[in-house]
């Protein structure tokens, strides 16, 4: 099968998805259910691509920079390290904690900061990547790149968390005392891709999905699409490459995408096609430096706002900026280059949000 024939079947089979949802035949349901493999696990580029042992990026072209070599530009080339010496707290918000708790009809979405964003949409309160680490690394955050931006919500403040959505088990995004935490406050669902469920049950947590690209769940009324990325995965030496790495489309009565950890590729417009137009999708701005090791896994604002433009979305909102000393870039030059390329573009700047953390925005 010719790789324009597996795309063209991708996108039958996820717009068979979104058409059956759009007409109601998706019913709300009590419990997760796992959509049945058979339909939607089509070979190459609905299930994610492997190797022996390893999950693959669609890009046959990929390559990313030694483990060696991103851990030298993490920590002898961070944000620490940038000329002006710039490094403070970003302005927060005051959250609308009473608001946000009596929330059970409003689309709204919340930045806590980094890539964790609270979405509520039809009733169910969603959080992306949750991180409220002060440290991101191994051995519970001892040791890491240091955050400068403190989350403005605490978690015991969070309205009750539903689900949560992790993307992949980078330290930045799957957080070890996070999720234990707020499986503690909340028992939420965890969604994930491949490979970290097994993660999560050795640490007791126990109420979770696992899919594959292109397998859904169903939640109370909401379709949970697991859809590709291009990036990786690996917490230590010997797991790199073993758990599966992953974007995610929420669709209700309006549509949300959350891009997790990526670099750009066809996906975005694959993913746009098939389950888009999308009402509002989070994407990373920022940690796009060095270019050269950065490139692969990792879009800069320039290829955020194309990636927006190949999911037909009508908001955009930055994340992944402003919080961990992860990069070289300046830490407030990722929203300065959106503003500069959105002017380029002659884009709508009403549709871009960057917002401050712990504001919310209704869409």
């Amino acid at each position: 099968m010719t790789i324009r024939a597996l795309r063209r079947t991708l996108l039958i089979s996820l717009a068979a998805l979104a058409c059956a949802y759009s007409a109601g035949d998706s019913a709300p349901a009590a419990e997760p259910s796992v959509s049945d493999p058979a339909v939607l696990k089509v070979a190459g580029l609905v299930v994610a691509p492997r190797g022996s042992h390893t999950f693959k990026n669609l890009d046959p072209a990929y390559k990313r920079a030694s483990y060696f070599a991103r851990l030298h530009s993490l920590f002898i080339g961070g944000t620490w390290l940038v000329p002006e010496r710039r490094v403070s707290p970003l302005p927060a918000a005051v959250p609308d904690l009473t608001g946000l708790r009596s929330n059970h009809h409003d689309a709204t979405v919340t930045w806590i900061g980094h890539s964790t964003v609270l979405v509520q949409l039809d009733g169910v309160n969603i959080l992306t990547d949750p991180t409220w680490a002060g440290r991101s690394g191994p051995f519970s955050g001892l040791v890491g790149v240091r955050r400068y931006t403190p989350a403005p919500i605490r978690m015991e403040d969070l309205p009750p968390i539903d689900v949560v959505l992790i993307s992949h088990d980078h330290y930045d995004h799957l957080d070890e005392p996070t999720v234990r935490h707020l499986a503690r406050l909340f028992n939420p669902t965890f969604v994930v891709p491949l490979g970290i469920k097994a993660w999560l049950a050795d640490r007791g947590i126990t109420n979770a999905v696992e899919l594959d690209w292109g397998q859904s769940v169903a939640f109370k009324g909401l379709t949970i699409v697991c859809t590709p990325a291009q990036h990786g995965s690996g917490r230590t030496l010997a797991d790199q490459g073993r758990r599966l790495w992953a974007s995610w489309a929420v669709l209700g009565s309006q549509r949300f995408y959350f891009a997790g950890d990526t670099g750009y590729y066809r996906h975005f417009k694959d993913i746009g096609d098939a389950l888009g137009p999308f009402d509002l999708a989070a994407l990373p701005i920022g940690s796009y430096t060095p270019r050269e090791i950065a490139r692969p896994g990792h879009i800069s604002p320039e290829e955020a706002l194309q990636a927006w433009t190949d999911l037909r979305a009508t908001r955009f909102i930055g994340i992944h900026w402003g919080t961990f000393m992860l990069a070289r870039e300046p830490y407030d030059e990722p929203p300065a280059r959106i503003t500069a390329e959105v002017a380029r573009r002659k884009l709508d700047p009403h549709a871009v949000w960057i917002p401050k953390p712990g504001e919310t925005l209704h869409w």
